[in-house]
């Protein structure tokens, strides 16, 4: 006989296990991104430390399964809701593998994968799939001191995605709207103008309007637009794509950069140190690469990512998981 379904013991649960991630997120990550930082800044350069990098990515991996396993706090997991975790991240991984097969560089669908399993699976399995996906995606693609880096940053696409989506209402949309993320689009709009005048009254000489601030002002104005909407974002192609493009180019391009500097300045011939100017650079030289992501990540989203959230979510409803 089937367990009676307890709404408000799954919505307390639920409440709880994502602040256990938001704390882990906003704790752990940083004081383990610290070890990797210092690790990377002190290593001996002569000898290999990809296994120090694995360790260090293992232990965000072990953090980001905590509170996963929270969903399950008064009854033992069903593996099928195990395995409906490994296949997403396992999707991610034979997607981008496939991808990097091809040669298709940074066109990979991993990304709009990992958002899509936010979405579908919680913010809690949205930032597990991610972080984990990116451990294995890493062991054809390279492992070393960017693994931890890329894995945080999925992780956290992942968590948003499953935040700020509202599924419930999933199949009750027949049409695209663009006008429910018109707010969040005409606030980004509006802080990349604020940039460009904050660009040319505090602007130097020869210096490029492309680069930091369309990450600072652009993440204040994706920030806010989403504080506006007030409404969690409903899933359809549109709103996906939109909120692909932009996540993936301020949140993790805007990371990522981060880690470009970090690991460079370890590096005593590329020029690159631990300051600004860097910085600076880094952002200007990073905004093509961060766009062709951001453009990958919403085009897959728009092929295919309603579709594969919709199989997900009458997947879970058949077997009752998660409840």
């Amino acid at each position: 006989m089937r367990r009676q379904f307890d709404a408000v013991g799954y919505i307390k649960a639920r409440t709880k296990r994502t602040i256990v991630t938001a704390m882990i997120i906003a704790i752990m990550v940083p004081l383990v991104m610290a070890v990797v930082v210092w690790t990377d800044q002190t290593a001996d350069k002569t000898k290999n430390m990809n296994g120090v990098y694995l360790a260090l990515s293992l232990v965000i991996l072990i953090g980001t399964i905590i509170p996963f396993f929270m969903v399950f706090e008064k009854r033992k997991p069903k593996a099928r809701e195990v395995v409906m975790v490994a296949m997403m991240a396992a999707l991610t991984v034979t997607g981008n593998f496939a991808a990097h097969v091809v040669g298709f560089g940074v066109f990979q669908p991993g990304t709009a994968l990992v958002i899509a399993a936010g979405i579908s699976l919680g913010p809690e399995a949205g930032f597990l799939v991610g972080a984990t996906a990116r451990f294995f995606i890493n062991f054809f693609a390279g492992q070393g001191p960017w693994t931890p880096w890329q894995m945080v940053c999925w992780g956290i696409l992942g968590f948003l995605a499953g935040l700020i989506f509202n599924k419930v209402e999933i199949d009750k949309i027949k049409s695209r709207h663009f006008q429910i993320v018109a707010g969040p689009i005409a606030c980004i709009a509006v802080s990349v103008v604020a940039a460009y005048l904050f660009f040319l009254l505090f602007g130097k000489e020869n210096e490029s309007f492309f680069g930091w601030r369309l990450y600072v002002f652009g993440a204040v104005g994706f920030l806010v637009g989403l504080l506006i909407q007030r409404k969690r974002l409903p899933v359809d192609d549109i709103t996906l794509s939109v909120f692909g493009f932009f996540s993936t180019f301020i949140i993790y391009g805007g990371i990522m950069n981060i880690a470009a500097m970090v690991m460079a300045s370890a590096i005593p011939a590329s020029g690159v140190g631990l300051d600004w100017n860097s910085l600076k650079i880094l952002y200007i030289s990073g905004v093509p690469y961060d766009a062709a992501h951001g453009l990958a990540t919403a085009f897959f989203l728009f092929l295919f990512g309603d579709k594969v959230i919709r199989k997900i979510e009458r997947t879970k409803i058949k077997y009752g998981m998660y409840r």
